[in-house]
């Protein structure tokens, strides 16, 4: 459970604040700027409680203060969440910044448990406040608009038929196991084919190229035999096991949770046969939208973007729009692997509705080209439109504004979401989504964006108050 309201300071709250330890700079001013905009707690706060009957009372869990500040905290620095809990509990500074001050810090868990109660509308929600914030302080007037897509990566391995069917058969054995040993009279039917599995599945991996010409398909029928037996077998232990109850009210928890992921990974496995029998003994294509890249990950889609060094990438599509200032103004998690030309419309709407006028610069790269695009930028009152070409011959007129001064410039302004980019990936950890679950994956989107945001802004702010001391 959290705590709605904060909790009473102690004698030794006070003590600790008397000690007048001093924040460093960026996070002071995050601080600052938290505290004086309360409706970002309240929306944390809101999630909190969701679903608690009497959230004034029971156990102590973090306040909606502690779960935003060490939120920003942890993705500000790029900590996992043992390491945020011991470096909260190790030093003064954080615990005076997540103001737990002299409480105690809860394990790395209760942090984890806070985390996942917010939702990604919660972030995304939390994210155009602090813009609007910003805007209203002055910090930025929308005037510039770049925007670039990229792709975060789920954590699975290389998808191949071989490996998905053999993750299958593993999974399901394992469920199945633990749900005989809290049977209370246990059950038959069911046999464990792990090892037979696995050396199919090492046969198909160490196969040279003229070995899988020769004898590729029928380990490969094997293999699918194998994973078709023990869906049935995990099937049917499903149905037998329909009306049976745990000697207590724990166990059968126990059981309906074991019962209910084993009927999660039995469908599953129904789509990584039926795949694997189309693509590879049938020999006919299967179409991106309808393949399982992961059975632990199956909303991961497959883009291609056209990379040298990296061809497909196992992931969703993020777009990502940024103003003059290196404020991200909107993010989006895209479905499967769309146009980057499909983006420009929403993303001038959505700029029009933050900051109640177009900008006067929307600088993109090619992806984003189309005559349509340029023609709709225009329209919206777009006065430099930055976008490149992509195909087709060029005319006089528009090789000449390409080669312009005003073009070149706008497109070195664009590079700079590439560097936005690699600091998100590198300095706030969204390069690769270790969390489970599609919405998992946009909260630690919307929580990289956030603390970039705030750490934008906080910089921002030191600067306007080093100005305003010269001038005094």
């Amino acid at each position: 459970m959290s705590r709605t309201r904060d909790p009473q300071w102690s004698f030794a709250d006070l003590e600790f604040l008397s000690q007048n330890i001093q924040l460093e700079p960026v996070l002071q001013a995050i601080s600052d700027f938290i505290d004086e905009h309360s409706e970002l707690v309240e929306k944390v706060r809101r999630d909190l409680v969701t679903g608690l009957k009497k959230p004034h009372t029971g156990r102590h869990g973090l306040t909606a203060q502690q779960t935003l500040r060490s939120l920003t905290l942890m993705r500000v620095k790029n900590w996992d969440y043992r390491e945020l809990r011991e470096r909260i509990a190790d030093g003064y500074t954080l615990r005076r910044f997540t103001d737990f001050h002299s409480q105690s810090v809860p394990k790395h868990d209760a942090f984890h448990r806070a985390f996942n109660q917010l939702t990604p509308a919660t972030l995304q929600a939390v994210n155009q406040a602090v813009v609007r914030a910003a805007v209203t302080v002055g910090l930025e007037d929308g005037q510039k608009l770049r925007a670039d897509t990229t792709v975060v990566e789920t954590d699975i391995h290389h998808p191949t038929d071989n490996t998905l069917l053999w993750d299958s058969v593993r999974v399901l054995t394992r469920l199945v196991q633990r749900l005989m040993k809290r049977l209370p009279a246990g059950i038959d039917g069911f046999t464990n084919r792990t090892r037979s599995a696995r050396r199919r599945m090492l046969q198909i991996q160490r196969m040279t190229s003229k070995e899988r010409g020769r004898s590729q398909v029928e380990k490969y029928r094997q293999l699918i035999g194998i994973t078709e037996q023990v869906v049935a077998e995990a099937r049917a232990l499903l149905q037998k096991t329909q009306k049976m109850r745990g000697v207590d009210s724990l166990t059968g928890i126990t059981i309906q949770s074991l019962r209910g992921q084993i009927q999660h990974y039995v469908g599953l496995a129904d789509r990584v046969v039926e795949q694997s029998r189309r693509r590879v003994l049938e020999g006919q294509p299967v179409a991106t939208a309808q393949k399982v890249f992961s059975i632990f990950e199956p909303h991961t889609d497959l883009i291609k973007r056209g990379k040298v060094l990296k061809d497909i990438e196992f992931g969703h599509k993020v777009f990502l729009a940024e103003s003059a200032c290196g404020l991200i103004t909107q993010y989006r998690v895209l479905d499967g692997n769309p146009s980057d030309q499909d983006q420009v419309e929403a993303a001038l709407d959505r700029h029009q509705k933050t900051f109640r006028r177009c900008p006067e610069l929307c600088s993109l790269d090619r992806g984003f080209f189309s005559e349509k695009n340029v023609e709709l930028c225009r329209r919206a009152g777009v006065k430099i439109v930055c976008i490149p070409q992509c195909g087709g011959q060029k005319t006089p007129h528009r090789q000449a504004f390409e080669n312009s001064p005003v073009f070149k410039k706008g497109q070195r302004f664009r590079a700079g979401i590439e560097g936005r980019i690699s600091v998100l990936f590198r300095g706030r950890g969204m390069k690769r989504c270790l969390a489970e679950g599609r919405q998992r994956f946009e909260l630690l989107v919307g929580a990289a964006v956030l603390a970039n945001n705030l750490m934008v802004i906080a910089q921002l702010l030191i600067r306007k108050q080093k100005r305003r001391r010269h001038a005094a």
